[in-house]
C-alpha cells in the first residue's frame, strides 16, 4: 500500500476523529433545536414577560419604572394572605384526600382485580372523565350539590340530614369538585408504582414472619413512595392553580389566587399587579413542592 493511501489526509482514510466528534455533537443538537425553541418561545418567554411586569409599573408620565410596589401590595395586605391561606388550604386538603382515596383504589386495580376485562373497564371509567372539560364537570357538580340536587335529596331520604346542606359557595363544595377532578392523577401514579413492585418481595417478607401490615409498612409502601410523591406533586400543582372548579362551585363567595389573577388580567387589565400575584403563587408552590420532594427522598433513604 502506498504512503499516500495510508496518510491521514488521504480521502481514503475517512473523516478524522475531530470531524466524527463534531458530527456526533451536531445530531443531538439538531434534534433538540426545535423542542428548545418551542419551550423558549411558549414557556420561558411568557414567564419572563410576567416576571418583568411584576417588577415594573407605569408612571403618570407614561414611563415604565422598576419598583417593588406590586409585591408590597400583595405581601403587606391581610386580604391577600387570607386568600393565599384559603388557596393552599384547599389545595392541601384536596391532595391529601386524593392520596387517601387514590391509594386503596390503585391497590384494588393492581393487586385485587384478576379479571383483565374488569380492570380495563375500571381504568377506562377512571380516565374517560379526564377528556371532558372541567367546565362541564363543574356544572355537573353544581347540579348535584344544589339545595335540591341529588346529594341533598339522597341525604334527606336516608334521614342523615333534616334540611338541605349548602355545599355551593363553600370550601366543602370546592373540595368535592377538586377531588373528583384530580383523583385519577394519584390513582395512575400510584398504580404504576404498585405494578413495578415484585410480588416475590411480599412472599419473602411473609416467609420471614412479617404480618401483612408490616409487609405493607416496611416493603410495599417505601417502594411505592416515589409514585405517591409524583401523584402528590401533580395533584397539588393542579389544585393550587385551578380556576374553573373553584370559580363555579364557589359562586364568587370563596376567593383563591387564581381567581384574583384572572380578574387582574381580564377585568382590570393591571398586568403588573397580576404578574406579582402570579409570581407569588409560583414561588410558594415551588417551595412546597421542593419540601415535599425532599421529605420523600429523605424517608426513602431512611427506609
Amino acid at each position: 500500500m502506498s504512503a499516500a493511501s495510508s496518510s491521514p489526509h488521504s480521502p481514503l482514510a475517512g473523516p478524522s476523529p475531530r470531524t466524527l466528534a463534531r458530527r456526533r455533537l451536531r445530531a443531538p443538537l439538531a434534534m433538540l433545536a426545535l423542542p428548545v425553541a418551542f419551550f423558549a418561545a411558549f414557556f420561558v418567554a411568557p414567564l419572563a414577560v410576567v416576571l418583568i411586569a411584576s417588577f415594573t409599573r407605569i408612571a403618570a408620565n407614561g414611563a415604565t419604572i422598576v419598583t417593588l410596589a406590586n409585591y408590597t401590595r400583595v405581601l403587606a395586605d391581610q386580604y391577600h394572605w387570607s386568600v393565599i391561606l384559603v388557596t393552599f388550604r384547599i389545595a392541601t386538603a384536596s391532595t391529601l384526600l386524593c392520596v387517601v382515596l387514590g391509594y386503596p383504589l390503585a391497590w384494588y386495580l393492581v393487586r385485587i382485580v384478576r379479571w383483565r376485562a374488569w380492570r380495563r373497564l375500571c381504568v377506562v371509567l377512571l380516565v374517560v372523565p379526564m377528556f371532558t372539560s372541567n367546565i362541564v364537570r363543574s356544572f355537573g357538580w353544581m347540579v348535584l350539590l344544589g339545595r335540591n340536587g341529588l346529594v341533598n335529596q339522597t341525604l334527606m331520604w336516608a334521614e342523615a340530614i333534616e334540611r338541605p346542606v349548602r355545599f355551593l359557595g363553600t370550601e366543602t363544595g370546592i373540595l368535592i369538585g377538586m377531588v373528583y377532578v384530580l383523583l385519577p392523577f394519584v390513582v395512575l401514579a400510584v398504580g404504576n408504582a404498585l405494578a413495578q413492585v415484585d410480588p416475590a418481595l411480599e412472599h419473602a417478607s411473609a416467609d420471614l414472619g412479617a404480618t401483612p401490615a408490616e409487609t405493607f409498612r416496611y416493603v410495599i409502601f417505601p417502594l411505592t413512595l416515589p409514585g405517591v410523591v409524583a401523584g402528590t406533586i401533580m395533584t397539588f400543582t393542579l389544585a393550587v392553580s385551578a380556576y374553573v372548579t373553584p370559580a363555579l362551585l364557589s359562586g364568587g363567595r370563596v376567593s383563591v389566587l387564581s381567581m384574583l389573577i384572572y380578574q387582574q388580567y381580564s377585568a382590570t387589565f393591571d398586568f403588573h399587579y397580576g404578574g406579582a400575584l402570579s409570581v407569588v403563587l409560583l414561588a410558594l408552590t415551588l417551595a412546597l413542592i421542593g419540601v415535599t420532594s425532599r421529605i420523600g427522598e429523605t424517608r426513602g433513604k431512611a427506609r
